[in-house]
Order: C-alpha cells, then structure tokens, then sequence
C-alpha cells in the first residue's frame, strides 16, 4: 500500500485504498465519478451496546485506509440507536456507555498509529432529537411499511418474538443520518447491508439522494459464529487480560487442516494482515513454534498461510499461540490507556456488575411437615396448654 500523502495520490489510487479488503461496494460508479473531482465524504458509526471486542479492529483497519485515501471520515456514536434497539443499552446507561466506547475507538486507532486529528466525532442525539430531523422521521414514517421496516433490521435489529416499536424506528433512523451527516457514503459491515438498500430505496422518496454503501465482511468468532458482543464464547473483549486472551483463543475451534470454518485462521485474515499493512509494504504474521519443529515461520501474505495450514504444515496449537501472542500486542497500548482510575470509573459506569440475587433460604421442616404447618401447630400447641391452665 502506498504511504504517500492523499494530495499525491491518483483517484485510481485512492479508489483501490477504499475499496481494499471490502466485501462489496454499491455505488461504485457514483464513487468513481466523485473522486475524479474532490474527496468524499463518509461515516461510520457504532451504537454503545454491549462492550466492543476485537472485531472492532477490522473497521478501524479501514478507517486508515480511508483517510490515507484523503477521505473526510466521521465516526457516529450512535446512542439513540444503542437504546432503541431493544434496551440493549438502557437510557441511564447509554451516556456513560457512549462516552466509554469514543474512547475505546480512539484508544484502538491509536494502537495502530491512526492519526485522531483529521477523525470527527458526532453523537447521534445532537442531532436526531431536533425537530428537523423529528419532522423527516414522522415523514419517513409515514411512507416506509412495517415488512420493509423489519426487514431492513433484521441482521442488525435484535430479533424477539414480540418486536417493539423501537426497533422498527431503527433502519429509518440510520439513512436519515446519511443525510443530516452530509456525507457521500456510509460504511458498515455487510450485515447492514439490508439497512443499506432500505436507505436508498427511501431517502430519494423524501428529496435527498442516494449515498454510496461500503461494506467489510464480518470477522468470524472463535467458535466459528459472528463474532458478537453478546456472546462471551465468541469474542475477546478489547480489555481482556493476557491469560483470558490466550484461555480463550486455546478453547478455539481450529480443527488441523480445516480453512472453512475457522475462527483463529480468519481473524488472522481479516485483522492482523490489514493491520501489519498499514506499517509495512509488505505485511508479516509470525507462526511461533519451537525450533525442533521448524521454528519461527514468517507469513507474507494470507494465501501461503492457508495453504499451509491446509497442507498440515501448520499445527492448530502453534497457529493459536501466535494469533494469542498477535492479538495481546495489539491489546496492551490500549489496556495501558483503561487502566488509570478515571478509565475504570467510567468501565464501572458503563458496565456496573450484575446486582446480587437474593439468596433464598431454606426453613427446615419439622416432622416432615411444611415449616408454616410446623408454625402453625406449635401455636396451637400454646394455646391449647394455656386453656388448660390453672390461674
């Protein structure tokens, strides 16, 4: 990849940094037709849920490209959204939560040398709760039907049996701030890609144009699955601690000789090798092993990694101590950043502990009978010998 200044590169240039390591773009042509007169525009954005993994990575991998591309990169924090999709983020949670991911996101662009200068960051409810943007939501509302409504959300939306109104309001949401961003495209992983098609089906029904969709494929977990908040099992958390890493990657699915279906192969495919492109020309990933057993084996590029595993040259154990070792250099800057007492405060804001269920105790029964049966004779029993009694 070319390190050369933005205002030097060709649009051809910028248009293979854009598009690089993306799953599908749509729009393309209006793309084309941009950069051959200025920069774009674009915007990313996260709703605050549950606490981001390092599936994160792969979109701050393109967020470098974008701005070495001289593209103008907005980040949304998303907060309404966090909270409308089905209180994943309560609204006394969801400030404490949006402040905490901003400085997640900068913390992990930091970690692999992003320049945070040229970054804007915007919260969605600056600007989602004027009357404008009230008044084109009501608009939307008015023509978009609940099939198309839920059928945008459906891969990003949580899913429930009783869907709340909420969650219908989301897609709609989401193309709107296309326009009051004013960008010229939306990046996203390729499950918003249904959110995607719903904006361009309707933004143009309220007067405003069709933006440009860019899409990364979607990092596997380490059982296999969509990596995904939610999911412990699946995911490492961006402040997990160098033994939960390694716990975790080492009860990995990673079956010998297995490309398909492998969650420790394909997060080395979708984030390491982006991210050791962005120092280098030429990207390395180190396969660490013993040296009666080789030794230390340098990866290029991940076709010959693959076909090397494919081939059994690589055994799954070494594969995942270097993923490990790979993923806590990563992590380490940014655990460094979180470990000040204001950062843990505001985790424990964020993410306060589950509250304590009360523990039941259990009365012991007397003579096999229920503890109020047991109560209850023993009153009767009183009364009884005080009847009985001489006074």
């Amino acid at each position: 990849m070319s390190s050369a200044a933005p205002e030097t590169l060709t649009p051809e240039q910028k248009l293979a940094l854009i598009k690089r390591n993306l799953q599908e773009v749509l729009g393309e042509a209006d793309l084309v037709k941009i950069l051959a007169e200025r920069d774009i525009s674009l915007y990313w954005g996260t709703a605050p849920t549950g606490r981001p993994h390092v599936g994160y990575f792969v979109p701050m991998t393109k967020i470098a490209d974008y701005l070495r591309a001289g593209c103008h990169v907005t980040v949304l924090l998303a907060d309404l959204h966090a909270f409308l999709d089905n209180l994943k983020s309560s609204i006394e949670l969801v400030k404490a939560r949006t402040k905490y991911y901003e400085n997640v996101v900068k913390a992990m662009l930091s970690a692999i040398g992003v320049p945070l200068d040229k970054l804007k960051f915007v919260v969605g409810s600056s600007y989602e709760l004027t009357p404008e943007f009230s008044m084109d939501n009501y608009r939307l509302a008015s023509i978009v039907t609940e099939h198309d409504a839920k059928k945008a959300g459906a891969e990003v939306v949580k899913q429930v049996e009783s869907p709340l109104l909420s969650g219908l309001l989301y897609p709609g949401m989401q193309a709107l701030d296309e326009e009051y961003l004013k960008v010229d495209a939306q990046f996203g992983g390729v499950d918003q890609r249904k959110i995607f098609t719903f904006a361009e089906k309707y933004l143009p029904k309220l007067g405003y144009k069709k933006r440009i969709h860019l899409m990364n494929p979607m990092v596997p977990g380490l059982q296999g699955a969509k990596m995904s908040s939610s999911d412990p099992d699946s995911k490492i958390d961006i402040l997990d601690s160098e033994k939960d890493v390694v716990k975790k990657v080492k009860k990995a699915f990673c079956e010998e000789g297995n490309i398909e279906d492998n969650g420790v192969l394909s997060f080395a495919k979708s984030v390491l090798f982006p991210i050791s492109s962005l120092q280098s020309e030429t990207p390395e990933f180190v396969i660490l092993r013993p040296e009666q057993y080789g030794g230390n084996a340098v990866y290029n590029d991940v076709e010959s990694l693959e076909r090397d595993f494919a081939e059994g040259k690589i055994h799954p154990g070494d594969l995942k101590k270097s993923v490990a070792a790979a993923i806590n250099a990563l992590l380490e800057p940014i655990r460094a950043h979180f470990a000040t007492p204001e950062m843990q405060a505001l985790l424990l804001e964020a993410y306060p502990p589950p509250a304590a269920k009360p523990k039941f105790v259990k009365q012991s029964k007397k003579h096999n009978k229920a503890p109020a049966a047991a109560a209850t004779d023993a009153v009767n029993a009183v009364e009884e010998k005080l009847s009985n009694a001489e006074i």
